[in-house]
């Protein structure tokens, strides 16, 4: 038996039936594979490439021997600059893909990186976005220059995305109304992880891709079964028959639908969902903008409905108008309104000034634009500290760690919501006795006692 293995997140992760409907494309690749495959998905959840390869990739070095594949499935976490232990930055990604390829071909086993599957996320025109930014392209570089197999998932399944359209896509995701699935009654709007309907065409897209590269031993791929499963339909808020109507019915229930969040005339992001709850008996919610039908969402028991607008929302204000239908009657409409910040200014950095000298614990601070929540300090393209926003836009972050005497190029980002700005460059200059100084190499004979030693007197106290 030939074994297939699967390294990832939780986008390739195996499910349980206590899960449902989520599901992992991992999971499905044995439906498409010749028998004399065992396929193993080591895929889990939250995973980085930096949290595996400390953590989980040992165990799977130790079971893989010659001839095995192991899929190489990252991508979706790492992109993630405002969490200081998940961000990877573009050459920490390349370098840990170069040691996975290394370590596992030193078994004698052959890697296959794939690229990010996308998020079920659409622009006003229809067409998918890329919310990887640069993880495909840094991954399909690092396999031309390790002369290492590639899946371009993401290219495959934004096709097929594109070719479903905003309104039957999410069929293929975690992404319910209320009462749709007994697992989530209050509903849940998840646009990362497949349902089953979406983990299988994932998995036949890998197992394409497979086929697709040369080499591979014969009998790996059973084609007659790469057929595409049953696409989802049109999704119900867009089966509603002439939902404008309600705007203009008499209303028979006289409560109107109530907007839990966002809070009003809030600064969003543009792919923020709505909250709220119905009026007692009403079992759908409409909505619109300018008189345009934009979706709607069934009701929870409680009432409760939660609603994500199946592409993003246009940068600037919107003003959102709900209405509750409970049988053919018509509620009270009930109006919300929030402003959408689809851009975010590169922070200004006021502190070190341009030039200056350091001591060897750096103090850096700034001002940031309307609605950043916080600044991101990188050094190397590596994630340092992270520094929260003040109310009137200040930020402040002195460095943990001593820095060697030297010069440096530190960058900080600006992060809101799920976008972040451009970068701003600063020049660091930090004095000190440098590391080969005969003050530190005179007392290299003896180890220090910790950071509280007194025994140095010698060395200078900053």
């Amino acid at each position: 038996m030939r074994k297939i293995c699967v390294i990832g997140n939780s986008v390739a992760a195996s499910r349980t039936e206590e899960e449902s409907p989520l599901a992992g494309w991992g999971q499905y690749l044995t439906e498409f594979l010749g028998p004399d495959c065992d396929v193993r998905n080591y895929a889990r959840d939250a995973m980085t490439l930096r949290g595996y390869y400390t953590g989980r990739f040992t165990a799977l070095l130790t079971l893989v021997g010659h001839g095995d594949l192991v899929l190489i499935a990252f991508g979706n976490v790492e992109q993630r600059i405002n969490q200081m232990n998940r961000y990877h930055g573009a050459r920490e990604f390349k370098e840990y893909l170069r040691l996975y390829v290394e370590a596992i071909r030193g078994e004698g086993a052959v890697p296959v990186l794939l690229t990010p599957a996308p998020r079920c996320t659409f622009d006003v025109a229809g067409n998918p976005v890329n919310t990887h930014d640069d993880y495909p392209r840094l991954t399909l570089e690092s396999a031309a220059e390790l002369g290492c197999p590639v899946i371009d998932l993401t290219a495959s399944a934004t096709r097929l995305l594109a070719e479903l359209g905003p309104m039957r896509a999410r069929g293929l995701y975690r992404w319910l109304d209320p009462a749709e699935h007994p697992n989530h009654p209050q509903g849940i709007i998840d646009a990362s992880h497949f349902n089953h309907a979406g983990a299988r065409e994932a998995a036949r897209l890998v197992v394409s891709g497979l086929a697709a590269l040369p080499g591979l031993p014969p009998g790996l791929v059973d084609t007659q079964r790469l057929v595409p499963g049953q696409l989802p339909p049109v999704q119900t808020e867009f089966t509603v028959q002439q939902p404008q109507l309600a705007l203009t019915a008499q209303p028979e229930v006289a409560a109107a639908p109530a907007f839990t969040s966002p809070a009003p005339d809030a600064l969003v992001g543009a792919g923020r969902k709505l909250t709220g709850t119905a009026p007692k008996g009403a079992e759908y919610v409409l909505f619109f903008e300018e008189g345009e039908y934009l979706g709607g969402t069934r009701t929870a028991d409680d009432g409760a409905w939660q609603w994500r607008r199946a592409v993003q929302w246009p940068g600037g204000r919107h003003k959102v108008t709900a209405v509750a239908l409970a049988g053919n009657a018509v509620s009270a409409s009930a109006e919300t309104e929030f402003e959408v910040l689809d851009r975010v200014e590169a922070p200004e950095v006021v502190g070190p000034r341009k030039g200056s000298w350091n001591g060897p614990r750096p103090r850096f601070s700034g001002k940031a634009g309307r609605g950043v929540e916080k600044v991101m300090v990188l050094e190397q393209g590596r994630l340092i500290a992270e520094a929260p926003v003040q109310e009137d836009g200040s930020w402040r972050v002195a460095h943990a760690h001593d820095w060697r005497p030297g010069t440096y190029t530190v960058e900080f980002v600006a992060v809101f919501s799920a976008i972040h700005s451009p970068t701003t460059s600063l020049e660091l200059k930090v004095h000190g006795v440098p590391e080969d100084s005969w003050l530190h190499t005179s007392m290299s004979s003896r180890l220090p006692c910790g950071p509280g030693c007194e025994h140095y007197p010698a060395l200078p106290a900053w």
